[in-house]
């Protein structure tokens, strides 16, 4: 076979060789971009090392790694809030924001049965974050999935221990703070390495079947406590001053009974002085107790004394010995009545 002029020759050693360089020199490039990973401030960096935990790198900055598959990164955001709702869903947040009815399966989750057996429609979030990104991770499969059918567990749970009128009217705080206790519990005990934040009751309402129904019951029930109030506020204002009455007359009473007492033990005091000294001397007393009758007789007049002194006459009075002798001729018995 004759050569031709422009034949161009391949050494294979030298191909080799180029391949050989160029390959390692991809890989070199692939091993040193795959060594350096970027850690974000709200994260948090949990390094594998051939398929096992390694460690959690918590500073932000530009950090080392073996290349390849030796070493694997997972970043998790930890510092910001996350949300999950029930029985509804946020259209549009804001200052003004719109929410939507979700479709059958988280209107069924909102449909729960209260402890008197009633049912009550409630709609709640959860706001939550990341405490550890290793068992967030790694613990739990699913761990989205699982805290939410523990969401939903709980407030079964929560609402089902309670009646229909805690639920719709007073209990809602305390639902509240029980939900988030109880589902912070068990994600320690399923190590799932959330920290629940809030658990907020986004709106309660009786089923769109009965709620008119529930309606009307409940503002009887209003109706029903403002009467009650009303009444209550009549009786804190009558039964006050109806005590003060009965105390006034009681302490009327005690003093009236106070007086009446010294008033006897004063008349016989001098009962007993007047009886002492008539003992000693008879005539004389009794001649003194005359005088100051018939003083006081001179010195007052009857109820008709004072009818004669409006009519014109003096007082009538008539003066008789101690004996009373001669006291028929001094009367005027055929004056006629005027």
């Amino acid at each position: 076979m004759a050569d031709f002029p422009n034949e161009i020759r391949i050494n294979p050693a030298a191909v080799n060789k180029l391949i050989t360089g160029a390959a390692a020199v991809l890989l070199l490039g692939i091993g040193v971009m795959t060594c350096f990973y970027k850690v974000e401030p709200q994260e948090e960096a949990v390094v594998l090392r051939l398929g096992k935990f390694h460690k959690t790198v918590k500073d932000q900055g530009l950090k080392f790694k073996l290349p390849l598959w030796i070493d694997s990164v997972t970043k998790v955001d930890v510092t910001n809030i996350r949300k999950k709702e029930f029985g509804f869903s946020t259209q549009s947040a804001g200052v003004r924001t719109r929410y939507n009815q979700r479709g059958s399966y988280e209107n069924q989750v909102s449909i729960i049965v209260t402890g008197d057996l009633n049912v009550a429609d409630v709609q709640w979030s959860t706001q939550y974050m990341v405490r550890n990104s290793y068992d967030f991770l790694y613990k739990v499969r699913e761990p989205e999935e699982t805290f939410k059918a523990m969401n939903e567990a709980v407030m079964r749970e929560v609402v089902g221990d309670r009646t229909i009128n805690e639920v719709l009217t007073f209990g809602r705080s305390q639902i509240q703070q029980d939900a988030k206790d109880k589902l912070q519990a068990m994600c320690i005990d399923y190590q799932l390495g959330i920290k629940v934040d809030s658990v907020i009751l986004q709106n309660v309402n009786p089923p769109e079947s009965v709620k008119a129904s529930w309606n009307d019951v409940n503002q009887a029930q209003q109706e029903r406590a403002q009467k009650i109030n009303t009444a209550q506020a009549q009786l804190n204002k009558i039964i006050p001053k109806a005590r003060g009455d009965a105390e006034r007359v009681i302490e009327e009473a005690n003093g009236y009974a106070v007086e009446r007492v010294n008033q006897a033990q004063g008349d016989a005091d001098l009962f007993k002085k007047v009886f002492n000294a008539y003992q000693k001397a008879p005539d004389v007393t009794r001649k003194r107790i005359y005088l100051e009758t018939i003083g006081k007789v001179l010195a007052t007049g009857g109820s008709g004394d004072q009818e004669q002194s409006e009519k014109g006459g003096g007082p009538r009075k008539i003066i008789m010995d101690e004996d009373a002798k001669g006291l028929l001729p001094l009367l005027n018995l055929n004056q006629e009545n005027k």
